[in-house]
């Protein structure tokens, strides 16, 4: 075999390693706390890759695999400082270390940069120089979750698309913060510490492409005003929000999934949720006292730990239409005070129904009392009963710290 034949060989076996290592972007592997995963974000063939020789630069205090010669991983080694970052490096994990400032310096010719990963460190904002992230005009992903930053971290390049936030100390948004982020689909702000006051400016009404937006476990007491008509995906579970304002969903139509558990509602005007696209619905843990209408194509409903005494149907489904049959499939009412089972006419109305779990009722203030058929099943095999029976069980130990846990991000559900 001639030389210039080994090099080819040689040539062709380096392009697919390179390749390799990029996987097709997955937009519902997110909605989960899944964000310390170590795997590249997805490949754009816009981007110029520069050109390096073997082996490949790496920092000292850092690992990069032959596998995946443009991810660098610096994870988990208790860095106190960030280490200078090769010019070729495109995935950045730095997650779980002890860092708290973030200089200009090591990312002075980290041009390529496509996602940085910064969770669980101790990150401060006035440790942070100003505009360090906003000079990385390539990067799409930035994840700062569990930090101890106190503002946003402004400015951010225009190219970011996911942005992560969650689990610090953020309690206002600067009145231009996110207006020169036209491409975000992503914004995670829950566990921080923001009130109406920091809403009121409207920060995310010029956001065109968001598509998911967390706010949970924050202060907010009234619902976030003019969101964008983009939003799919809607988290503002623990908060303390009392109402929810008549007409508020009509400029949101694109409502896949929302989340509200632990909030102070109380009375939901009948047609609030009358959204065609709508699949979840979590409304746990309030102060409800009566459902409402459920639309059609709504398939899992969560109104757990609430004060409803008796569920009437026809609220839920005032009318029947064999030519657009109501998706529903599972309905959660445990913890409220039921006395009575749902009526039967709910299967005429839910045709897909397979599950309504009633769990234990609080009937009685200091005593809580089960139905006599505690989780009702239809059109289910034997194996799936069990197998239902058995998740219902562990669902009854689980603690409340496990819920919110649960609750803080979306689920991929939706295929």
């Amino acid at each position: 075999m001639g030389i210039m034949s080994q090099l080819s060989i040689i040539h062709l076996l380096w392009a697919a390693m390179v390749f390799c290592q990029y996987e097709d972007y997955d937009f519902e592997d997110e909605y989960d706390e899944a964000s310390d995963r170590q795997q590249p974000y997805y490949f754009n063939p816009n981007t110029q890759v520069p050109h390096f020789p073997f082996p490949v630069e790496c920092a000292k205090e850092c690992f990069c695999p032959p596998a995946f010669p443009l991810s660098m991983y610096c994870d988990h080694r208790k860095l106190k400082t960030i280490p200078n970052i090769p010019s070729h490096v495109q995935q950045l994990y730095l997650q779980n270390n002890d860092i708290e400032a973030v200089p200009t310096g090591p990312f002075t010719n980290a041009t390529f940069l496509r996602e940085i990963n910064l969770n669980h460190n101790k990150i401060k904002f006035h440790l942070t120089d100003h505009g360090v992230f906003a000079k990385l005009s390539n990067l799409v992903q930035l994840h700062l979750q569990h930090n101890e930053l106190e503002e946003f971290p402004f400015p951010l390049p225009s190219s970011l698309e996911r942005l992560l936030l969650g689990f610090n100390k953020i309690s206002r948004l600067p009145g231009n913060a996110l207006e020169g982020l036209p491409n975000i689909t992503m914004l995670d702000l829950c566990s921080n510490f923001l009130d109406d006051s920091v809403l009121k400016g409207k920060p995310f009404s010029n956001m065109k492409n968001l598509v998911q937006l967390n706010l949970c476990n924050n202060k907010l007491q009234t619902m976030p005003p003019d969101l964008p008509s983009s939003l799919m995906y809607l988290s503002l579970e623990n908060n303390s929000i009392s109402y929810i304002p008549e007409n508020y969903f009509n400029r949101l139509p694109k409502i896949i999934a929302l989340r509200m558990s632990h909030n102070n509602l109380q009375n939901i005007p009948h047609d609030t949720f009358n959204l065609p696209n709508l699949l979840e619905l979590n409304l746990g843990h309030n102060k409800l006292r009566q459902v409402f209408y459920i639309p059609r194509s709504l398939q899992h409903l969560y109104i757990e730990d609430n004060d409803i005494e008796i569920i009437n149907v026809t609220l839920m489904c005032p009318s029947i239409d064999p030519m657009n049959i109501n998706q529903l499939t599972y309905i959660r009412v445990d913890q409220n005070k039921l006395t009575v089972p749902i009526s039967t006419y709910a299967f005429f109305c839910f045709p897909h129904m397979r599950t309504i779990y009633y769990g234990e009722q609080n009937i009685n203030v200091n005593k809580s009392t089960q139905l006599r058929t505690p989780v009702f099943r239809r059109f289910l095999t034997p194996e799936e009963y069990h197998e239902a029976e058995e998740d219902h069980e562990i669902h009854d130990h689980e603690t409340e710290e496990d819920h919110e846990a649960e609750n803080n991000y979306f689920h991929p559900y939706f295929q």
